[in-house]
């Protein structure tokens, strides 16, 4: 999604223009929000929205979207273990945490 917006800072009036990734509008102001509060200062009653809009792949402009549109993109294997059957499970164990998913 794209978003056009105007927000006040402590010092004057700006005009932005974002882009994010998100399943719904929603999610997408919502992200807007929270990044224009930890990034700018900005308070969600500065903020005036102009615009959003849907964007095709082909329309998006900032590198951190068109980065993700490698048709050849791959993630890592979460190695996925068995789970212990209860009887041999016990609460209170000293050995290392396991960092990988069971």
């Amino acid at each position: 999604y794209g978003i056009w917006l105007r927000y006040e800072s402590r010092t004057n009036t700006h005009n932005m223009y974002k882009e994010f990734r998100d399943v719904t509008i929603n999610g997408a102001v919502s992200q807007m929000y929270s990044e224009m509060a930890g990034r700018h200062r900005a308070h969600p009653n500065t903020i005036q929205i102009i615009n959003t809009a849907t964007l095709q792949a082909s329309e998006c402009k900032r590198e951190h979207m068109t980065e993700m549109h490698d048709s050849k993109m791959k993630y890592p294997i979460i190695r996925k273990m068995p789970l212990v059957a209860k009887k041999l499970r016990s609460t209170f164990t000293a050995k290392r945490p396991t960092t990988f998913v069971r």
